[in-house]
């Protein structure tokens, strides 16, 4: 039985001009996990990334910290199938106020929890998003996105051995939605799903032929082992 290892970008750069990068927290967080599957013993014989600038920094940094012994014959490739969805697009549409980066701004130093009121204002963004009833309003569907994020997902297991160990750099939004297209839940889940994925945390896909299975969802242990709760993050 192989296994594919879903892994969330580490930390972005939220609040800035440039979300698409990692912050100095997200390369330490993706360095932690490159070191809990080098002491883990972590074999990897595919690494697949999304084509966002998030997905490779994670990648690399967390790579980098693994033993080549555990990397013999890695192949490494890039799938856009496994890109997150328009954050922006989905929240403007909803609240278009928040076209301006700087609104976004001043909006989170309003008040200590302002943090909050902008999270119901993203889950009402994406409840829109998901109703279908603004499709043709977006720049990606939700219908779309959902096909895209399943398509990617077959793809590589059309290519994988059976008994191979395959990590994929990816985001939030899309390892909610695999998961709903491996649980069968419904969308309503799928975003509650979204909110609690930690930076640079673990999903697990065990796979066989013709059958996929999720062994364990948003694993971030080897961010708790530092003790410290600010390394542990959701954007």
């Amino acid at each position: 039985m192989g296994q594919i290892l879903l892994v969330r970008h580490g930390q972005a750069s939220f609040g800035s001009s440039n979300y698409d990068r990692l912050s100095d927290l997200g390369l330490e967080q993706s360095r932690l996990l490159g070191e809990w599957f080098a002491n883990t013993g972590q074999q990897v014989n595919r690494v697949v990334t999304g084509s966002l600038k998030r997905h490779r920094q994670t990648a690399d940094a967390c790579m980098a910290m693994l033993p080549k012994a555990n990397l013999a014959e890695t192949d490494w490739e890039t799938d856009a199938g496994f890109d997150e969805y328009n954050h922006h697009d989905v929240l403007v549409k909803h609240h278009p106020p928040f076209e301006d980066p700087e609104e976004v701004k001043r909006f989170l130093a309003s008040s200590p929890n302002a943090r909050y009121a902008f999270q119901e204002i993203f889950a009402a963004s994406m409840a829109r998003w998901m109703s279908g009833q603004h499709d043709a309003e977006y720049v990606e569907s939700w219908p779309v996105f959902r096909e895209r994020c399943t398509g990617a997902l077959k793809r590589l297991l059309e290519r994988a051995d059976k008994s191979q160990s395959v990590l994929v750099f990816t985001s939030g939004g899309t390892i909610a939605t695999l998961c709903q297209q491996v649980l069968g839940i419904s969308d309503a889940q799928v975003a509650k799903l979204n909110w609690s994925l930690v930076n640079c945390a673990v999903t697990k896909l065990l796979y066989r032929p013709g059958h996929v299975t999720l062994s364990y969802l948003n694993n971030y242990a080897h961010l708790e082992w530092l003790g410290k709760p600010e390394s542990v993050t959701y954007r």
